[in-house]
């Protein structure tokens, strides 16, 4: 079967493979005529590849930190029995109450759904509690609040 239509399409199938060929020839033609007349620019674009890639590289080890940060967690703990709430820098802060409520249960480390159940009020009441605590203090996160209040001796 397959000689069969082998002989039966014997020319066109010599005529499709030839045509082929020369395209082939061509092609091989054509490129090497584009690399013999653009060699400096293959060389150029090679180069500046090699060059782009080791820039890359070297900048990558530069920019590496050579000193790795090591944290180490420990326990503290502090004395608290002499321990005396500045009453000064609470009048000067203007805080109330129950903002230094949520200031100490800040500082135990309590979210703001925990400290609301605590103290038996809605989370958005404690939020604002929180925000206008920061603003008074001029902090912007949780952390500096607490540092800062342990600096003023508001909490122990």
């Amino acid at each position: 079967m397959t000689w069969e239509v082998f002989n039966k399409y014997k020319p066109t199938i010599l005529y499709g493979i030839s045509l082929a060929l020369l395209l082939f020839l061509l092609k091989w033609l054509e490129l090497r005529f584009i690399v013999i007349n653009h060699i400096f620019e293959i060389y150029a674009g090679a180069i500046a590849l090699l060059f782009t890639g080791l820039g890359i590289w070297i900048a990558l080890k530069l920019t590496k930190p050579k000193v790795e940060t090591v944290f180490v967690e420990k326990e503290v703990f502090i004395d608290t029995k002499d321990f005396q709430f500045n009453v000064q820098e609470q009048a000067r802060l203007g805080l109330s109450k129950r903002e230094l409520e949520v200031l100490s249960l800040i500082a135990e480390g309590l979210t703001n759904q925990q400290i609301a159940v605590q103290l038996f009020v809605s989370l958005n009441t404690v939020k604002t509690h929180s925000s206008k605590l920061f603003e008074k203090m001029e902090v912007k996160s949780r952390t500096q609040a607490v540092e800062k209040a342990k600096r003023l001796s508001l909490i122990p």
